[in-house]
């Protein structure tokens, strides 16, 4: 049996419309198109996840001197929980890593248990608390601040 191909490519605008389709059916307050067009147009590494040609997931990674923030970091529902987190976190370190960062931040929703396990696996660890950050259902959440040093795991 043929197993499908996985290729992690670079994004650009061609594939707002991909990008977007998967934040609006995975998060109640997804990121705009603007967002994506906006952070593209800034510079921002956009990498992708494809298997047989569909997009299964992706991140924005944004590099300023020697830190890097991961933006956005998202699997398509269908695709979730089969490696593909993990793959796109991965490659975002060796991504933020090339481009001279030292570590790299983050936030994450305290309810977002699985995307918590996947930051820690990978050794993040909590560096401060970002008080009603996200849009919630009912007002607002906080962020978890997170930071990994990527020399400890990327040779």
């Amino acid at each position: 049996m043929l197993l499908p191909r996985v290729e992690m490519l670079p994004l650009g605008d061609g594939d707002i419309d991909e990008m977007v389709a998967i934040e609006n059916c995975i998060f109640p307050h997804p990121w705009t198109r603007g967002n994506f067009v906006d952070s593209i147009a800034s510079g921002y590494s956009a990498w992708g996840c494809r298997v047989a040609g569909e997009l299964v997931g992706y991140f924005v990674l944004m590099v300023a001197v020697d830190e890097a923030h991961l933006l956005n970091i998202s699997v398509a529902g269908k695709r979730q929980r089969m490696g593909f987190g993990a793959r796109l976190l991965e490659w975002a370190m060796s991504t933020a890593r090339q481009a001279g960062a030292s570590s790299l931040l983050l936030e994450v929703r305290p309810s977002n248990r699985g995307a918590l396990a996947l930051y820690r696996r990978f050794g993040f660890r909590q560096i401060g608390l970002r008080r009603g950050y996200y849009p919630a259902a009912e007002g607002r959440e906080d962020a978890l601040l997170l930071r990994c040093e990527l020399a400890r795991f990327l040779a």
